[in-house]
C-alpha cells in the first residue's frame, strides 16, 4: 500500500516554507523600495538644517568667546555667513536644500560673542517648497542653541 506523506508526493496541496518566504522578502523589498521612493515633505531636510545651523551656531559662540571677538550670523540668499571671525569673515556657506530660508520676520542676523552672556536670540527657517513646515533654532542667551519644530 502506497500512503502519501505530507511532504511529498501527487496529492500535495499549499505552499512550501521556502515559497512564502520568498514572496515576504519580495514583499518586503517592495516595501522598502516605495518608502523610500517617497519624497519627504520638506520637514526631515529642515530638521536636519536647524541641527547644522544650532552646531554651528555653538562653534562659532566657543571661539567668538575663546578669541575675545565680537562674531556675528547672518543669513544670505541661499546660505548664511559669519562675520568677524579671523580667516572666515563673510565665507557664505550654502543651505543644505535651496529651498531653505529665513521665516519672513526673523531674525537675519545673531550676536555670537565675546560676553559668556548673551541676549536671547531665535532664527526660524521654513522650506519655501513646503511653507507650512519651520523649525526654530534658539537660545536663551545662557544654554547652547536648540532646535524646535514650529507648527
Amino acid at each position: 500500500m502506497h500512503s502519501l506523506s505530507p511532504w511529498t508526493g501527487v496529492g500535495q496541496r499549499g505552499f512550501t516554507l521556502l515559497e512564502l518566504l520568498v514572496v515576504l522578502a519580495i514583499m518586503a523589498l517592495a516595501t522598502a523600495g516605495v518608502s523610500l521612493a517617497l519624497r519627504d515633505d520638506g520637514s526631515l531636510l529642515l530638521q536636519r538644517e536647524g541641527e547644522r545651523l544650532a552646531v554651528q551656531l555653538d562653534a562659532a559662540r566657543a571661539q567668538a568667546r575663546a578669541g575675545g571677538w565680537a562674531l556675528r550670523w547672518r543669513a544670505l540668499d541661499g546660505g548664511f555667513a559669519f562675520d568677524g571671525m579671523p580667516g572666515a569673515t563673510g565665507q557664505r556657506q550654502p543651505w543644505l536644500d535651496a529651498a531653505t530660508g529665513l521665516r519672513p520676520g526673523s531674525s537675519a542676523s545673531l550676536w555670537l560673542g565675546p560676553e559668556p552672556l548673551i541676549g536671547a536670540q531665535q532664527v526660524v527657517l521654513v522650506n519655501r517648497s513646503h511653507p507650512g513646515h519651520a523649525v526654530s533654532v534658539a537660545s536663551d542667551g545662557l544654554r547652547p542653541f536648540a532646535v524646535q519644530a514650529l507648527p
